[in-house]
């Protein structure tokens, strides 16, 4: 039967025997006497039902299980002081007060679950959500008008923090029975390039992906520039042109069959989603508990990569 509960203690003693060799030392490490900390050993040792330690004339040193079982240990004991951390930022924000700014991708599909989770798990909370595209998203974080920030741009943010939170690709999409779609052979980057599309306004996240995929070919005026993924999709479905959108704002789209995808070689059009804060680098708080939310479910919320 597996164990209900773990003593942290005896983790962070076997973390210890594995850096120092000795019981003796990582009781010290921990303010501990050494029989307590024998005794604590030996109850895990008998929870999990395997052997960790053994004694040497040198000390003690892990058994192969115990080697394992360390790596474990050691996350194990990093979550922990993370969960410690983060109810320590909730608790010392009095006022329990979020501002979100994100751009429009990540806040029409991903950000409605963290904040949703968010709630439910810190009732006292108050979230505001603000909606740019990226490079205003960008601008509010650094002039200190929102605590954190979710954005889908691949450029480089000097004098800020990050960390992946999702990870998305772009698909190209077609009006139904548009001519790409009775196509034998795949389309190419080029003739992508060459086409006039459906594109979001310079600034947006998902329009610095597509120009950064097509790079190095010849570009055509954009056919028409509309101010969000949605807006776009909709223009596709009513037969104005093809677009690269983002699969998560598109999905539905293609399911329902309102729009065709079409392939397409030679791009390279995934992303990774990001949150982004200013300095230090740990964020505490209300905001680091939702950065931490959104990277918890990172998997479920990531559109597979291109393969």
């Amino acid at each position: 039967m597996a164990p209900r509960s773990l003593d942290l203690t005896a983790l962070a003693l076997l973390v210890g025997v594995d850096d120092h060799g000795s019981l003796s030392a990582a009781a010290r490490e921990l303010g501990l006497a050494q029989p307590n900390a024998s005794r604590s050993l030996s109850r895990l040792e008998r929870q999990l039902g395997v052997a960790l330690t053994e004694r040497t004339t040198a000390g003690s040193r892990l058994t192969a299980q115990g080697t394992v079982l360390v790596h474990w240990a050691r996350q194990t004991l990093a979550g922990a002081a993370q969960f410690l951390e983060v109810a320590a930022g909730l608790r010392d924000d009095g006022a329990a007060e979020l501002t979100v700014a994100a751009s429009l991708t990540v806040a029409e599909h991903l950000l409605p679950r963290w904040l949703g989770e968010l709630r439910t798990r810190y009732p006292e909370v108050t979230a505001h959500l603000q909606v740019h595209n990226s490079a205003t998203v960008l601008e509010l974080l650094t002039g200190g008008h929102c605590d954190v920030a979710f954005i889908e741009s691949p450029a480089a943010i000097p004098g800020l923090h990050s960390t992946v939170v999702a990870r998305d690709r772009l698909v190209v999409v077609a009006p139904v029975g548009h001519r790409w779609t009775r196509r034998r052979r795949p389309l190419t980057a080029a003739e992508l390039a060459a086409t006039p599309l459906l594109v979001r306004e310079p600034g947006s996240g998902t329009r610095e992906t597509l120009d950064a995929a097509l790079a190095g070919h010849a570009r055509a005026a954009p056919l028409l520039e509309l101010g969000s993924s949605a807006a776009i999709a909709t223009a596709v479905a009513a037969g104005v042109g093809p677009a690269a959108l983002s699969a998560l704002a598109v999905d539905g789209a293609i399911a329902s069959g309102a729009v065709s995808t079409v392939e397409v070689t030679g791009l390279a059009a995934s992303r990774e989603l990001r949150a982004v804060w200013r300095p230090p680098r740990v964020l505490r708080g209300p905001a680091g508990a939702l950065v931490h939310i959104a990277r918890s479910g990172a998997s479920e919320g990531s559109v597979p990569p291109l393969r």
